[in-house]
C-alpha cells in the first residue's frame, strides 16, 4: 500500500492522500498460504455446536485463494477519496467522502472487529447522496470512516517494542 503526496517538512501529522497498491507478491503469497493450512479433524457433531463446520471453513479458504477478486476490491476502496495521518504516534488510514449537500453534517462511521471499512462501503451513497435514494438533502452526511487498528489494515502496523502512544485512549 502506499501513500501519495508524502507530507512535507516534519509535520508527521499532516493529513495526506493514501492509495492502496498491494503488490501482487503478497497476493501470491497470501494464496501460498490459504492453500497450505493444516486442518483439524472433522467435527463430530452434524450441527455448529462444535463451531463452524469444517467444510465451510475449507470452501471460504478455497474461495478467498481462488475466487475472490482483490483487485475489485482494491479498484473499489481506490475510487473513494483516502486518507492518512499520524495521532499519537501512530499512522491512521480513514475514507472521507464529502456530500455535495451544502449542509450536510461531518459524520464519523466506525467498523467493529473483526472488520473492515470495506464493510460500511455500501452506506456511502445514500449518506452523502440521500436524495439520489428517496431521502432529502436534510439527510445528508460528510462519512469519515477510519480503519480500526489491529484489523490489517494500512494502520495496522504496531509500534516498535517498548513505545506506546503519547496519550493513552482512556477508558
Amino acid at each position: 500500500m502506499t501513500e501519495g503526496a508524502r507530507q512535507t517538512g516534519n509535520d508527521k501529522t499532516a493529513v495526506r492522500p493514501f492509495h492502496v497498491n498491494v503488490p501482487e507478491a503478497e497476493f501470491a503469497d497470501l494464496r501460498r498460504r490459504v492453500n497450505a493450512a493444516k486442518w483439524p479433524g472433522r467435527e463430530t457433531v452434524t450441527d455448529d455446536s462444535q463451531g463452524v463446520p469444517l467444510a465451510m471453513m475449507q470452501e471460504l479458504a478455497r474461495y478467498w485463494a481462488a475466487d475472490y477478486d482483490w483487485r475489485k476490491c482494491e479498484a473499489r476502496l481506490n475510487a473513494l477519496p483516502q486518507f492518512m495521518t499520524e495521532i499519537d504516534e501512530l499512522d491512521i488510514h480513514f475514507i472521507h467522502v464529502r456530500s455535495d449537500h451544502e449542509n450536510a453534517l461531518p459524520l464519523i462511521v466506525t467498523h467493529g472487529w473483526p472488520g473492515s471499512v470495506i464493510e460500511q462501503l455500501k452506506i456511502i451513497g445514500p449518506l452523502t447522496s440521500p436524495t439520489a435514494h428517496g431521502a432529502s438533502a436534510s439527510d445528508a452526511f460528510h462519512p469519515v470512516i477510519p480503519s480500526c487498528r489491529a484489523t490489517g489494515s494500512p494502520a495496522s502496523r504496531p509500534l516498535p517494542a517498548g513505545t506506546r502512544p503519547a496519550s493513552p485512549v482512556p477508558g
